[in-house]
């Protein structure tokens, strides 16, 4: 099994003002909550589409093995550094032929071990994103993000947590599923 870490993805001004426009805000006050809609709602459409939106770095904790194994986050833009991991949780430097890295054309990354040492698990520092900007991000993604914020800002007190339907068929189109 294993384990990532990543920063969420960063909510841009032009998300909150996407938002506010939405919901016909025109005030300050609620800035704070809308941020926080937009990165609930971000960390959703992440766990729906099954990539990572904005890019940023990752680190994966993985076990030892010589078959392949595929990198949690996609698409891979690039995979920076592989290093073991001790049983006592020290990183040291694997040499260069004692593993092997690919990423393929669907931005999946893979890394696996030839020459294990003394490591009983590797990590693995990746960079991994669709798009580098919120504004960069495609149009459905975003306008799926910006109606699940606005639907729980709205939907705060009256307790209907059922996202709108609308957000999903925005998104499928870009929903990855692993077999």
């Amino acid at each position: 099994m294993s384990h990532v870490t990543s920063e969420p993805p960063a909510i841009a001004p032009l998300a909150l003002a996407e938002v506010k426009a939405f919901l016909r805000v025109t005030r300050d006050e609620d800035d704070a909550v809308l941020t926080g809609h937009l990165r609930s709602a971000a960390g959703m459409c992440e766990q729906f589409i099954g990539q990572a939106l904005l890019v940023r770095p990752h680190r994966e904790t993985l076990a030892v093995a010589r078959d392949w194994q595929r990198l949690s986050a996609r698409p891979v833009i690039a995979i920076n550094s592989v290093s073991g991991l001790s049983a006592d949780g020290e990183r040291f430097a694997l040499a260069s032929d004692a593993f092997a890295i690919d990423i393929d054309a669907g931005g999946g990354g893979r890394v696996r071990v030839l020459r294990r040492g003394s490591a009983s698990r590797i990590e693995v520092l990746y960079v991994a994103g669709l798009a580098a900007h919120w504004g960069d991000l495609p149009e459905p993604l975003r306008q799926g993000i910006v109606r699940l914020a606005a639907h729980v800002h709205l939907a705060r007190d009256a307790g209907d947590a059922t996202p709108p339907a609308m957000v999903s068929a925005l998104w499928r189109p870009w929903r990855v599923v692993r077999l």
